[in-house]
């Protein structure tokens, strides 16, 4: 994070040992978790997890949830996260809307804004649209209340360095090459910022809340086509976050001239298929995509975003499965990797932008201005 900037003030968290505690808090939810368990599932000592506790408790982390039968001697306590001990502001910018959430420690949304964006325009007219964005969902959330928030996370189409939180050319929109959005947003609100692509931000947040989902891909289809890859239990950005530049891989060589400046990807002949109203056309070219995906990678589940698979998630979850199956098929595999749908329109997008300053809390992401050569890696369940 931008730390020239300060946030809540939560100094447990500088504990690699409390944020493993908070973590699993978080996991355990409101029915919560008593200290022999996280003592068990940690491999902290009892003491140790006494005294972390202790801390959590006093800086208002996490509270008593009861009591739980014991096997021997007295009943144990139970302990839970306080979710409103502190939030984060999620945002998409996408080119033509812009999508904030406040987002708790739990991951819940206490408030949302949406609104048009011409991301085309002059980059700090933006920057002040995004700003009292993030001061209309702290208003909404806050009920003249003064919340924690501990910062902004910013999805944005890519390229970009996420480290730095600069944009490079965006498809579309050279005027962005070389802006420092992150420290223009944060001497804009006051807050800490990171930003990072909008496909990594909605894959992070996918995998937080999916435990167990292993290697996957989440393809984005809205006013352009991205991925955000979840590999070996890591968000994979590239050593330059430039992993999951999914839409530009090229299928027709003689095909359409594409944004990018390219002929024949997969973006321009889906988007082309889309604006024609060729749903099972553009399915089919997705669907393209993600098997040539599926084989480089291997991976085991296919997800699904964005406003336009929004508009009609069966039609694409039916022809892009149809593809990958056949492929399966031809190479003699027996279970072709399942194909959902991550629901939300951009929705994900905006929480799993959240996530970018809620999930180092927990352990589960390296900070965004200390990745390391693979870019940040989220450590997923």
């Amino acid at each position: 994070m931008n730390r020239s900037n300060s946030g809540a003030n939560l100094p447990t968290l500088r504990s690699h040992n409390a944020a493993l505690v908070l973590d699993l808090l978080r996991v355990a939810g409101e029915c919560g978790i008593s200290r022999l368990e996280l003592a068990e599932r940690t491999g902290l000592t009892p003491q140790a997890v006494s005294k972390i506790t202790a801390r959590l408790r006093a800086e208002g982390l996490a509270t008593d949830a009861g009591h739980r039968a014991s096997t021997g001697g007295k009943p144990r306590t139970v302990l839970r996260l306080v979710p409103d001990a502190g939030y984060a502001v999620g945002m998409h910018l996408d080119r033509d809307e812009l999508t904030v959430v406040l987002v708790d420690l739990a991951g819940a949304v206490a408030a949302s804004r949406t609104a048009p964006l011409d991301f085309g325009a002059p980059a700090d007219e933006v920057v002040a649209v995004a700003a009292y964005a993030v001061a209309a969902v702290r208003d909404g959330g806050a009920q003249s209340v003064d919340l924690p928030v501990l910062g902004v996370g910013v999805a944005v189409p890519g390229p970009l360095d996420h480290r730095g939180g600069v944009l490079h050319r965006v498809t579309g929109f050279p005027q962005w090459d070389g802006y420092p959005l992150r420290d223009a947003l944060a001497a804009r609100t006051g807050l800490p910022v990171v930003v990072d692509k909008d496909t990594n931000a909605a894959a992070l947040g996918l995998a937080l809340r999916a435990a167990g989902a292993g290697d996957f891909a989440y393809l984005h289809l809205g006013t352009g086509l991205g991925a955000g890859l979840v590999l070996g239990g890591g968000l994979h950005r590239g050593a330059r976050t430039g992993a999951g530049e999914f839409g530009h891989q090229t299928v027709q060589l003689d095909g359409p001239v594409c944004s990018c400046g390219g002929r024949g990807c997969i973006e321009a002949l889906c988007l082309a298929a889309v604006a024609r109203g060729d749903v099972a056309e553009a399915a089919r070219v997705l669907g393209t995509g993600a098997a040539n995906l599926v084989g480089l990678l291997d991976i085991d589940r296919v997800m699904l975003g964005g406003r336009t698979v929004a508009a009609d998630p069966d039609a694409y979850v039916r022809g892009v499965r149809a593809v990958i199956d056949e492929r399966a098929r031809l190479g003699g595999i027996d279970a072709p990797v399942p194909v959902t749908a991550a629901g939300g329109g951009d929705r994900p997008v905006a929480e799993g932008a959240a996530q970018l300053v809620l999930a180092p809390l927990f352990g589960r992401v390296a900070g965004a201005d200390v990745g390391g050569a693979d870019g940040g890696a989220v450590l997923v369940p």
